[in-house]
């Protein structure tokens, strides 16, 4: 019999691939564990990290803030860039050096012998986070067809449930048992377990039509947003958003950002398609993104100080209370597709946004006497709340996409939450330093004048000025602790302000898309991409362009 004519039959996609999503899914959640972990160790560690050497390092409340923030500048300045890599080189080697870099930084940090050198190598550890995170969801997108996206994404987003669960846990445990490097050095074993998985199991793939590199563009993101959080994080620090160390570098920043917009409109061949942002299922979810880790990141700093120093939990007692959060965030973000399905996912989010501004309201409340259960109770709704809005926000900006522009519009994401977050330590810290100074001033009469200064910076400092009174300094403990909860409560109150906008701009803006999974005689799905690798092709081998019939085994 003879053949038709005509063009040859596009290949399959090898079901190798397919096979092997939820082992490379698991691989990506493991490297994601990492970033995650170590941010949630640092929150229970904070007030070890204050105390003197030994058990220390004697870092001031500024010192903290930057051992935070130093990650998240280079993390939020780089994002962006690594992502854009990813897409041309591919994105497998970018998460391979980024978890490698996030190692060596992970080692140097545990054996810091001063603050200094602990931001310095917290900035190591942001440069290899950026190449992580855009590349973990890069990835998920390339091996999972749209209809499984949901859930993937969902599973992706409970690591980060995961994370926050063991992190303070394995943080108090490690500090009490242990010194305080330990909780740095924690990280060198998944490191190298995830270094090994990643070699063994992820696909490699890149966008196949990359064009030129756009170097004025990427180098301008890069200037524009170190500037801008530079800023940021400096006027935290100050607790003055209107010195010129603070204003200059903010300026200069939002100067540099808007140049690179205004080059990229005129690029014939930008780094981001700004587009993007008239769609509105991207600019909705990148702002919510951006809002809900603004009104988050602070509270999650001084909610750490509120267990420890006000109510007199250790570390270990500190993370185990942080536990229904972490749970619930887990729990509820495996289901978030089925809500979504459900009643849509502007609704969703718009609900999630109004339960996390109810649950910092109710911040207001706590003083040193609160019931355990009312603490633990709002911070399981917290968690769901995260639950409720990260999955479907992700979702959303990722599906409004291409696949090939994956890395890129990860980074994309990922960079307004970082910038909101280092937003939500600098002010959102700015606020509660201020606050807390003005109401212990009048307290500390009994405290040498040249030491005044520091012993109002913090709610620890003060404790540990009256530690070195002696039986003086009793009368300083009620003070310090009226004055934080005072400054924690107007924070929370402004925390609380944000979320709503994020409610308001999610349920005027916000498509209601639904993320069913289609029938499994749906048909074909779009295509997936060029680098997929198999047994017949070949690792990092260019499967030719064409429509791509999906297998069986990734329909079930």
């Amino acid at each position: 019999m003879s053949t038709p004519s005509g063009p040859p039959a596009p290949p399959r996609i090898p079901e190798a691939v397919h096979r092997r999503r939820w082992a490379i899914l698991t691989v990506l959640m493991f490297s994601l564990l990492i970033v995650v972990l170590d941010n949630s160790i640092l929150n229970v560690a904070v007030r070890t990290l204050a105390s003197p050497e030994p058990a220390g390092i004697g870092a001031t409340q500024s010192e903290l803030e930057w051992a935070i923030n130093s990650y998240t500048l280079v993390f939020a300045a780089l994002l962006f860039t690594a992502g854009l890599f990813g897409d041309r080189i591919g994105r497998k080697k970018v998460l391979f050096f980024g978890v490698a870099v996030f190692g060596a930084g992970s080692a140097l940090a545990a054996f810091a012998g001063s603050p200094g050198e602990l931001i310095a190598y917290r900035a190591v550890m942001g440069l290899g986070g950026a190449c992580v995170m855009p590349a973990t969801l890069a990835v998920l997108m390339d091996v999972f067809e749209p209809q499984e996206q949901p859930r993937a994404i969902g599973i992706w987003a409970g690591s980060v449930g995961v994370g926050m669960a063991i992190g303070p846990i394995t943080g108090g445990l490690l500090i009490e048992h242990f010194w305080w490097g330990s909780i740095f050095l924690v990280n060198v074993p998944v490191v190298v377990v995830a270094l090994i998985a990643t070699a063994l199991l992820l696909p490699d793939s890149r966008d196949p039509n990359p064009g030129r590199m756009d170097p004025i563009g990427v180098m301008l993101s890069v200037i524009g947003l170190i500037l801008l959080v530079y800023g940021i994080i400096r006027g935290g620090e100050l607790a003055d958003f209107s010195t010129p160390s603070v204003l200059l570098p903010m300026l200069g920043g939002l100067v540099v950002l808007v140049w690179f917009v205004l080059h990229e409109r005129r690029s014939d061949h930008p780094a981001i398609d700004l587009t993007y942002f008239k769609r509105p299922a991207f600019a909705a979810a990148v702002t919510a993104i951006a809002l809900v880790f603004f009104a988050l990141t602070g509270v999650t700093f001084f909610s750490a100080f509120y267990l420890q120093s006000v109510r007199g939990y250790g570390a270990l007692e500190a993370g185990l209370l942080i536990l229904p959060l972490a749970v619930a965030q887990m729990v509820v973000s495996l289901r978030a597709r089925l809500i979504v399905d459900r009643f849509g996912a502007r609704t969703v989010c718009t609900v999630g946004m109004l339960l996390v501004a109810m649950v910092l309201g109710a911040f207001v409340m706590f003083d040193a006497s609160t019931p355990l259960w009312v603490i633990e109770a709002v911070l399981f709704v917290q968690g769901s709340a995260m639950a409720l809005i990260t999955p479907p926000v992700t979702v959303s900006v990722m599906q409004s996409l291409p696949r090939e522009k994956a890395g890129s519009g990860s980074a994309v994401s990922n960079t307004f939450r970082q910038v909101g977050g280092a937003l939500g330590v600098a002010v959102l810290g700015s606020l509660l330093s201020t606050q807390y100074r003005g109401a212990i001033e009048g307290h500390l009469s009994a405290v040498p004048i040249g030491a005044r200064q520091a012993a109002g910076e913090s709610i620890e400092a003060t404790l540990a000025a009256a530690e070195r009174l002696g039986p003086a300094g009793k009368a300083l403990i009620v003070p310090a602790n009226e004055a934080f909860l005072h400054a924690m409560h107007l924070t929370a109150m402004a925390s609380a302000g944000v979320a709503l906008i994020g409610a308001l701009v999610v349920a005027f803006f916000m498509p209601d898309g639904r993320m069913k999974e289609p029938a499994p005689d749906a048909g074909p799905t779009p295509d997936r991409g060029p680098e997929l690798e198999s047994a017949e092709h070949g690792p990092g081998r260019t499967l030719p362009d064409g429509p791509r019939p999906v297998s069986e085994n990734c329909r079930r």
